[in-house]
């Protein structure tokens, strides 16, 4: 049998990585659209802003296969600010990736699932999605964003075989995590194991989830097992936006 293909933007740490090895263990060929380098999955240097460089990317993948079975746009950043604390740069630079890098690598990927009339694509939104949270102004703009383009990739793309769903992570315990609380704590000269613990205890499940948590979900979303679902959000967040 062909082995099945995964694309995953963003690959080479946290979520990304986890779902990278996940994808592998289910026995995918991997390849990791990423400006840095991952120790799993065949890593290609794409900076997912640029629609030229995902162009290539993508064609780099079907010069080595005939096929893509999956998408998973995982490549995001994080700004902590509201309205007036954002300047247009900062602005720009999150919808650039986190949006932008979104489109670019669905668009790219579209054509080859519509000529085969199949595959499934995941995006990672956030729990904000859902909820707003203070001082997030860019970046909960830019997932809520992405989670629209999971809906409307959904509806248009169901008559070619084409599954679109978006994962909703709350707070994990990722590089990108310890860096926003390290940032804080510098500022503010909190404690960093208090700060961790208070983090955790915002959340009904009373911890900080993995990665490998995040990745279990797209794993599933991604297989024959979820074939009836599309279009849909997906919270992995602890019961955060239950509340």
């Amino acid at each position: 049998m062909t082995q099945k293909v995964c694309i995953v933007t963003g690959g080479s740490f946290g979520i990304g990585a986890s779902v990278v090895t996940g994808m592998q263990e289910d026995g995918y060929r991997v390849f990791n659209f990423d400006l840095r380098p991952g120790e799993l999955g065949e890593h290609i240097s794409c900076d997912v802003s640029n629609g030229e460089h995902v162009q290539s990317a993508v064609s780099e993948v079907l010069s080595k296969v005939d096929h893509i079975d999956a998408l998973v746009v995982n490549a995001g950043i994080y700004f902590s600010g509201n309205i007036e604390e954002t300047s247009e740069a900062d602005f720009d630079r999150i919808m650039s990736i986190n949006v932008k890098g979104a489109y670019h690598t669905v668009q790219q990927i579209l054509p080859t699932m519509r000529e085969q009339q199949f595959g499934t694509i995941v995006v990672m939104a956030s729990d904000q999605a859902f909820v707003a949270k203070s001082k997030s102004f860019a970046y909960n703009m830019s997932k809520a964003a992405v989670a629209s383009l999971a809906k409307t990739t959904a509806l248009d793309y169901a008559q070619f075989g084409i599954r679109c769903n978006a994962v909703c992570p709350g707070t994990i315990e990722t590089p990108l995590y310890h860096q926003a609380i390290d940032r804080y704590c510098e500022v503010s000269g909190a404690d960093k194991a208090e700060v961790h613990a208070d983090e955790g205890a915002l959340q009904p499940i009373g911890r900080i989830g993995q990665p490998e948590e995040v990745a279990h979900l797209v794993r599933f979303l991604v297989s024959d097992k979820a074939s009836f679902i599309t279009g849909s959000l997906h919270a992995v967040d602890g019961g955060y936006t239950t509340r």
